[in-house]
């Protein structure tokens, strides 16, 4: 398995894997994603198989607004190179292909750039059930978020200081 940057070229099947891995009415759309890799492709990881396929993906900007916003899902211009905190969008891995460690190197290198690029710390929103998974890479449960609703879903907001 390789894990790179995202390239524009990688549009459609990021916009694919997301919709196999999020219901439709918390799945980010073809033109989200076209303006996150346009915005900020450094922030923007996929990992392959052996064959070039793409299984999983990592993405999220940098900013200096600590709590993570519906906004920001949807504006990837509010993205700013030089923010203190480094945002989760999304971590998702084709279903065929969990339970394999992919997501879990997946988020390490996440937090691995984040560090090396000086940031606060790594902020993300999940449901209850993953709660327990980001708590074994060092997050913190901040309890439920008023500022993400997406979906109608309760999502929690955890953070990870760098």
């Amino acid at each position: 398995m390789n894990i790179r940057k995202a390239k524009l070229a990688d549009l459609d099947e990021i916009a694919r894997i997301e919709s196999v891995c999020f219901p439709p009415e918390q799945a980010a759309g073809r033109e989200a994603f076209r303006g996150r890799l346009t915005d900020f492709p450094n922030h923007f990881l996929v990992m392959s198989d052996d064959y070039g396929k793409i299984v999983s993906f990592i993405d999220g900007f940098t900013t200096d607004i600590s709590d993570l916003t519906d906004e920001m899902y949807a504006v990837s211009s509010l993205h700013d190179e030089n923010g203190k905190w480094q945002m989760v969008f999304g971590l998702c891995t084709l279903p065929d292909y969990r339970q394999r460690g992919f997501a879990q190197r997946l988020l390490k290198e996440f937090i691995r750039n984040a560090k090396s690029e000086g940031r606060k710390g790594v902020v993300l929103t999940c449901k209850q059930q993953l709660i327990g998974y980001y708590e074994k890479f060092g997050f913190v449960n901040e309890g439920v978020t008023n500022a993400s609703v997406i979906g109608g879903v309760r999502w929690y907001q955890m953070r990870r200081m760098l």
